[in-house]
Order: C-alpha cells, then structure tokens, then sequence
C-alpha cells in the first residue's frame, strides 16, 4: 500500500497538537500477527469520513492534527522500544498529544514511559480483553502479553482495565493480591459502561494514558485481531471511554488489528475510534 497520511493530519508538526504516528512492529504476535499492517490500512480507512464529527459537533479540519508517518522498527522488540522511546520523549517534551497507532500492544510503554516524566500522578487506563500481566511469555518479557504488568511494575501503580476476558490463573491471582483496578466486560453487561468510568473517575483523578486494544472489543464488531476474544465490549462502550476520559488523556494508542483478516470493517472502526478521540479532546480544550 502506498504510504498516506491519516485524513485531516493536515497541521506541520511545530504547529500540532496532535501528533500521530504509526508503529509496523509486530514481533512478538502469538496468534495472528499482522499488526505490522495495520497503522496503514487505517490511515487508508480515515478517508471514509466527512471531517465533521456530529456526534462531538467538532469538523477536524479546525483541529491541529500532524501524521508524523511510522516509525522506524528493528527486528527485535527490545531494539524497537529503545529506538521509539527517543520520538515519544520528543513528543512529550514538544507539549504534543501523541497518538499511536500500533503494531503490536508491548508498543504502548515508551508513549507512557514518556508521558510519566511530564505528568508524575499519571493514569493509566487500558481496553483489552487480556490481563497481559505476564512476567515474560514465550521467553520475552517485553511480549504484548506482559504490557499491563511492566506498567504497573515500572511506570504507575494508578490503573484500570476494563474488557477483560482472558488471563492465566497466575494472572487474576496477581490482580486480586494486588488490588489491582480490573473490570471484566462482564462487569460492563451488567453494570453498565457509565458505572464503570465512574468507578475510574473516582480512582484516577490526575491525567490519563489510554491504550485501546482493538481485541477489547467483541469480534462480532472487529474481527480482524491478533487474539479474538468472544463476549467483549461494543463499539459504543469503547467510544463511551474515549468520550467520557477525553478531557484528561496526554496520550493515546490503539493496538493490535490485523487487517489481513476481514474484508478491512476492523480498520475501519479503528480509524473511527482515532478520530472519535481527537475530536473528543478537541471539544473539550
């Protein structure tokens, strides 16, 4: 595919507020890789979109949006982060929200690496559908299934999951020992998503990091993962989130579609979650 920009980035970098980025990594994919792929095809699927966005009453081309293109990646995950990690502190230190568009979920931590060393009393808030609370998988420890764990471990103690599905016994123990701030889609159904952000609002008050990892969604909606998982969140619990945590968020990512599984409806509703959070943030400055 040709390199594009994400519609509407049409702001030079100095000027942004918003500085998205792609990162084509997905080394450490355990079921389906083809992440990789993903940072383009949505870029590709942005253009589907009138640039104005009823639903926040925002037209993104009034906003300040600049695609910086993707990264450079190594062969190796460890390379990768080192060599990430140098752009998400410029970012941060150029006052800009940075947007990640993933690749792989491990590529998350350097975005919030950075956005610690500016907001001390940072958040962070996840979507998945897996606990990723691993010391190490498959002999990696900065495999995508140990993201939340080094999180937790490295960067901030002030966390929320929400979508969760899946986990090893070892996993849900970790969580329950530690008190940790989960919430299982099951959690949503019942509840209901807005009991949910109530309950972050409540623990989290300072700015937040969000991750939406795109398998925190059921499948019926996007189909199109890394490691599917049935019984998840719908679209407009996802966008409920965004919607309701956009006020707070320096920094947001969104992780783990593989494109090469659907006729392109998950890249599609990623784009759409992207632009729903820039417009967000925007009607709230």
């Amino acid at each position: 595919m040709q390199n594009i920009l994400f519609a509407d980035a049409n702001s030079d970098y100095k000027t942004a507020r918003y500085v998205i980025c792609g990162v084509p990594f997905d080394g450490t994919s355990s079921f389906r890789t083809g992440s990789r792929l993903a940072p383009q095809e949505m870029r590709a699927a942005s253009y589907n979109f009138e640039t104005y966005n009823s639903f926040f009453d925002i037209d993104l081309a009034d906003v300040q949006i600049h695609d910086a293109g993707d990264l450079e990646v190594a062969s190796t995950i460890d390379e990768t982060l080192e060599m990430i990690s140098v752009t998400a502190e410029k970012y941060i230190g150029d006052g800009k929200i940075p947007i990640m568009l993933g690749g792989e979920h491990s590529l998350t931590f350097p975005f919030v690496n950075a956005c610690k060393s500016k907001y001390p009393d940072l958040g962070f808030v996840v979507l998945d559908a897996h606990m990723d609370f691993r010391q190490e998988y498959r002999g990696e420890k900065n495999s995508h299934a140990c993201i939340s764990r080094h999180i937790i471990e490295n960067v901030t103690q002030k966390y929320a999951s929400v979508g969760i599905r899946s986990g090893n016994r070892e996993e849900y123990d970790y969580v329950n020992e530690n008190n940790i701030k989960v919430f299982s889609a099951e959690d949503v159904f019942s509840n209901g998503i807005e009991s949910v952000i109530d309950d972050i609002r409540n623990e989290i008050k300072g700015p937040i990091y969000l991750s939406v990892d795109m398998d925190a969604i059921d499948p019926a909606y996007a189909p199109a993962l890394g490691t599917p998982e049935p019984y998840g969140l719908t679209p407009r619990d996802v966008r409920e989130v965004i919607s309701s945590l956009a006020p707070k968020i320096v920094g947001f990512d969104l992780v783990e579609i593989a494109p090469e599984y659907d006729s392109g409806g998950t890249a599609v509703m990623g784009a759409k979650l992207v632009r729903d959070f820039i417009a967000a943030s925007a009607r709230a400055l």
